[in-house]
């Protein structure tokens, strides 16, 4: 459980390490107190908004119970049953269908669903996908990988330095834009090994696997994976950097397999997922109806 938390807090250390020795290297003592300057500022922006980097991502809002009240009641069931805090609940306006967790400990984190996840899902299914995130919380993955998302984020929003680059007298509109995307082209792979560092895609399997145990119908999680599946494919996320820092918080890579996205996908495959649920539903006596 604290393994994820001594990593997120080693990822932080060797970044900020990394990026102290490279300004001192890049520009002797002036580059050292930029550097210096960069870290403190990192760290900050890792501190105080590292749970929200996500959330904003996604345009997410918080939601009472009396606009959610059904989610609310699955979420408070579930939390209940696995002896963990109700966590607050967000919604995405995206009709793209997924979930994410976020948050540096089981007191403060944060559940979303987006709208159309709301919309596909049935109560067997929603189930779920909630325990899912349950999962992640209890297992603290929120931590590393909301620590990873805030991290890859700074990287990516580094594209914007082309808006700032002196052009002379040109008057075409399109070449910061330009500068823009080969900035992107070289920072977003940076920002992906960030995340690959930091997560592992074992566990989206102890996750699922916990979900099932919680919630004692593993068939429920998978229909749900399978749905999900081809809702990210009829209604992707844009792949905009700040969303593609976040896609590894996802219960589904949020985009299709082409592109910059695939650098950024850390997910097993939906089907090896679905295939250990439907093998847990076979050896828990769980059923397969």
């Amino acid at each position: 459980m604290y393994r994820n938390t001594i990593r997120a807090a080693c990822l932080l250390v060797g970044l900020s390490v990394l990026v102290v020795i490279g300004g001192w290297a890049f520009a002797g003592a002036q580059g050292l107190q930029l550097g210096v300057v960069l870290v403190i500022v990192m760290n900050g922006l890792v501190l105080f908004f590292g749970d929200s980097m996500a959330l904003r991502a996604m345009r997410a809002r918080p939601i009472s119970e009396i606009e959610r009240p059904e989610l609310y009641r699955i979420v408070r069931e579930l939390a209940t049953e696995a002896r963990q805090p109700m966590p607050r609940l967000y919604l995405s306006p995206t009709p793209a269908p997924n979930a994410f967790a976020t948050g540096r400990g089981p007191r403060r984190a944060v559940i979303c669903c987006t709208t159309g996840l709301l919309r596909l899902l049935n109560e067997r299914e929603l189930r779920g996908v909630i325990a899912h995130e349950l999962a992640h919380v209890r297992n603290r993955d929120t931590v590393v990988c909301s620590v990873a998302a805030t991290l890859a984020a700074i990287i990516t929003s580094m594209t914007a330095l082309a808006l700032l680059l002196p052009l002379g007298d040109s008057e075409d509109e399109d070449v910061p834009s330009l500068l823009s995307g080969l900035l992107f082209l070289v920072l977003g792979p940076a920002a992906a090994l960030v995340i690959r560092i930091a997560v592992t895609r074992g566990r989206e399997h102890c996750a699922d696997e916990a979900a099932a145990r919680l919630t004692g119908d593993p068939i429920g999680l998978a229909n749900a994976l399978r749905k999900i599946e081809v809702g990210t494919r009829t209604h992707p996320l844009p792949t905009e950097g700040r969303l593609l820092a976040s896609a590894h918080l996802m219960i589904a890579h949020p985009f299709p397999p082409q592109g910059m996205s695939r650098v950024f996908a850390v997910h097993p495959p939906t089907r090896e997922r679905i295939r250990r649920l439907r093998r847990m539903a076979v050896d828990g006596g769980w059923g397969l109806d």
